[in-house]
């Protein structure tokens, strides 16, 4: 059971506690009672970690922070505040901040729903970063940084999506070998101390770790781990488990190659028995698909590429074992054959559903202009999700529709300089990928902002690609879209005296 999970109960059995026989009640559905149906409401609070961005010399930073409009109004709406404070050191001393006057100047301060803000930075010791939202621009609060460094070993662009904080974190695609420089970046929110376990899974199971226990993470601040000093058994392909056993964190690897550039390395979705990876470029070189089954049972799975025009079985992938505690990696080569998709994992005919997690490493270019960006199993978007970071060229949404067809509506924001919004409605098939151009707002100035809106039909799962090609190498980026969590489900409470008499 997940943190959320407990946070949920606990708040309902406080409820019950304050008011000595309020009762959380469902109708009955014979009764035409409805005094207790759950409405959908906006959260009033929202918390972002984002990982310090990068440490070269080179690094240009750009933070982007948006709210969608329309879901809060009145007197919260003029309450509302969205910022983003750097984290501390281990001094308890603001990075990158002095303090004044006990105050905290904000990297990034978002003023109002439906227009981004954007920051800049290219200090190679810029911290990370710890924010929180409420009233009007607490629900759907999403925040993109993207890093582009333009030469040397390192030169990639890397685009991470701030995350909330969590428990439990699977990071399926993470390397320990010699020409791989992954951190694990472990941002703590809150005041008290968070203690983290970090385990690593290899192809023949648990790899041996000599410092992947208790580490301690101090209360408002970041520490990076460099996998490769965890263990001595370099590891092409390792899938990283991050377990809070006291407190939360925020957690995102950073995945660099000495050859092939790279980005930040999101969490899969929480283990399930299918899973969908939405959004390899048409022009992709090489795909590598990593996946591991994470309860006691293997995972048989059915490989299916969503394309443009329906689903297509990969030749000699047809099939994936995914082995309980142990990574499987998989090169798929150019798979899409020039045309955009989504990959699609289902229980193989016959073979029950075993919880799994997955992520694909995507390359394009040839040679020594190669760049490399990961694409995580990602949950469905059930309401809407946004992509905060994106430029008036470059930018490409993939909408993945795996079961039945959907309809969903593509809102592209005033730019963070100026511009007018600009939407489209996408009809997607199901079994297909759309690979679209979001519409770009007219007379736009700076970065903006797209959201994804669900409007019918079947699951929907998304991921936006931004492309900045420099020297003649095709760097570019992907983020994933999983539903943005803006409204919670909130059952109305009832009065139910019988309770008095138990």
């Amino acid at each position: 059971m997940n943190r959320t999970t407990l946070s949920l109960i606990c708040a309902a059995s406080a409820l019950a506690a304050v008011t000595g026989f309020a009762a959380l009640t469902v109708p009955d559905a014979d009764s035409g009672d409805s005094r207790a149906t759950a409405a959908r409401l906006p959260v009033e609070r929202s918390a972002l970690l984002c990982p310090a961005p990068s440490s070269s010399d080179l690094a240009e930073t750009t933070y982007t922070s948006f709210t969608p409009e329309g879901e809060v109004a009145g007197a919260a709406a003029q309450k509302s505040s969205a910022e983003l404070l750097p984290a501390e050191k281990k001094d308890g001393e603001r990075q990158g901040q002095e303090r004044k006057g006990g105050a905290q100047k904000p990297v990034v301060a978002l003023k109002e729903p439906g227009k981004p803000v954007t920051a800049t930075s290219s200090d190679p010791e810029a911290p990370a970063l710890i924010g929180t939202a409420d009233g009007a621009l607490a629900p759907g609060w999403s925040t993109q940084q993207t890093t582009v460094i333009g030469a040397g070993s390192g030169r990639a662009v890397l685009g991470a999506t701030c995350t909330a904080p969590d428990s439990e974190f699977w990071f399926p695609g993470a390397s320990t070998v010699r020409e791989r420089q992954d951190y694990v970046h472990l941002t703590n929110p809150d005041d008290g101390a968070a203690v983290v376990d970090l385990e690593m899974y290899g192809k023949d199971g648990l790899l041996k770790t000599t410092a992947g226990e208790e580490i301690t993470i101090p209360g408002k601040s970041s520490v990076p781990v460099l996998l490769s000093t965890l263990t001595d058994e370099p590891t092409a392909n390792v899938t990283l488990h991050v377990v809070a056993r006291a407190g939360r964190v925020g957690a995102s690897v950073q995945a660099d190659d000495d050859k092939l550039g790279g980005d930040w390395l999101p969490a899969s979705a929480d283990p399930a028995g299918t899973a969908v990876l939405p959004g390899i470029p048409k022009d992709a070189t090489s795909v590598r698909l990593v996946a591991m089954a994470t309860g006691d049972d293997d995972a048989d799975l059915t490989v299916r590429l969503a394309g443009p025009s329906g689903p297509i079985t990969p030749a000699g992938h047809e099939t994936l074992n995914a082995k309980s505690g142990m990574t499987t990696a998989v090169d798929l080569g150019d798979v899409t054959k020039g045309e955009p998709g989504s990959l699609v994992l289902s229980p193989a005919e016959g073979s029950d559903p075993v919880p799994f997690v997955a992520a694909l490493r995507v390359t394009r270019g040839k040679g020594d202009k190669q760049e490399t960006a990961f694409i995580p199993a990602t949950a469905a978007i059930e309401e809407r999700a946004t992509a905060a970071d994106n430029r008036a060229k470059g930018s490409v949404l993939s909408l993945v529709a795996p079961g039945k067809a959907a309809k969903v509506k593509v809102v592209s924001s005033a730019g963070s300089a100026g511009g007018a919004t600009a939407s489209k409605t996408y009809a997607v098939k199901g079994g297909t990928t759309l690979s679209v151009t979001p519409p770009v707002p007219s007379g736009v100035k700076g970065s903006f902002a797209v959201t994804v809106v669900r409007e019918s039909g079947g699951a929907v799962h998304a991921s936006r690609m931004l492309e900045l090609p420099e020297g003649g190498v095709p760097m570019f980026t992907v983020q994933t879209l999983p539903d943005d969590r803006g409204t919670v489900a909130v059952p109305d409470a009832g009065e139910d005296l019988s309770l008095l008499n138990d």
